[in-house]
């Protein structure tokens, strides 16, 4: 007789383990965290009332502003105090500010670009030292400085013109700008530089055709970081300006403050026109900004 072959049969599959058979169970709905919420609305009662309080006082006369509620709106608002602010040579301290901002923030981004793409990418005891000497700007402050500078632009002879006001800007704005933008910097793939200097691209090429295009959020967030503070400076322009030809929105303040009293809803109207183009450039730049301020929480 043939003797049949018999094929091994699979083994059985054993039972799985009773946990392994359960469901997962669904989360609970977690407690709603009322001391955070809580946080969270005052923070923001914080922020609002005093942007209410600003904009709704710049709609008041003069007489409502001292006999009304300060927190409630105006009976019968008006304009008066913005048609009072630009007659008042608002366009010309606008100009002025503006000229400063640009004039500041622009050469500033320049060269600190360029010096962060140089301490990253560059080698050498000179490049170690240069970053150390931007770090030690950071811990010279403002004022211990304003002597010093103030006596640098008399003897230059700029004393009360606008570029004695865009170069101290400029000074200062170096030293922030070159840290962020070269820890951005850093985080520019090493390979994307050998392969573009494999095709044939020098650094200058590098610099502007890679890492600007990569570095771009971080450009944009110190931008308008530097421009802010061009912007509200009122320490230099106090010191190194005088006459009304060369101020700028900060002080032009001064131009309702009589010698008894101050006119506050025009002083509050001025503050409104001043952060329009601050809180336009946001608007325009918000994406960038939010990008770069948020870049390296996720890594």
């Amino acid at each position: 007789m043939a003797s049949t072959t018999q094929l091994p049969t699979a083994p059985a599959t054993l039972p799985e383990p009773a946990a392994a058979r359960r469901r997962p169970q669904k989360m609970g709905r977690s407690r709603p965290n009322f001391l955070g919420g809580l946080g969270g609305w005052l923070w923001l009662a914080v922020i609002i009332v005093p942007v209410y309080y600003v904009v709704i006082t710049s709609l008041k006369n003069q007489a409502g502003f001292f006999t009304s509620n300060p927190l409630l709106p105006p009976a019968e608002p008006t304009l008066d105090n913005y048609k009072l602010v630009v007659e008042n040579e608002f366009a010309k301290y606008f100009t002025n500010s503006l000229i400063v901002t640009v004039g500041s923030v622009v050469p500033a981004l320049f060269v600190a670009f360029m010096a962060a793409y140089a301490i990253v990418r560059g080698k050498g005891r000179f490049l170690s030292w240069t970053n150390n000497v931007f770090l030690l700007g950071l811990a010279i402050p403002l004022h211990a400085t304003i002597i010093p500078i103030y006596w640098m632009i008399t003897k230059a002879h700029m004393y009360d013109t606008l570029l004695a006001l865009i170069l101290p800007s400029i000074a200062f704005a170096i030293p922030i700008s070159v840290l962020i933008l070269s820890n951005f910097m850093r985080d520019v793939p090493n390979e994307l530089f050998e392969s573009m200097r494999l095709d044939g691209c020098s650094d200058w090429a590098m610099m502007w055709r890679l890492a600007l295009p990569m570095t771009k959020p971080a450009v944009i967030t110190v931008g308008i970081y530097n421009a802010l503070h061009v912007w509200n400076g009122f320490l230099f322009p106090l010191i190194l300006t005088q006459s009304p030809d060369t101020r700028v929105l900060p002080l032009s303040l001064w131009t309702f403050q009589g010698e008894f009293s101050v006119n506050i809803p025009a002083v509050l109207a001025s503050v409104v026109l001043a952060t329009l183009p601050l809180l336009v450039i946001y608007v325009v730049a918000r994406r960038q900004l939010l990008s770069g301020l948020t870049a390296g929480f996720s890594k």
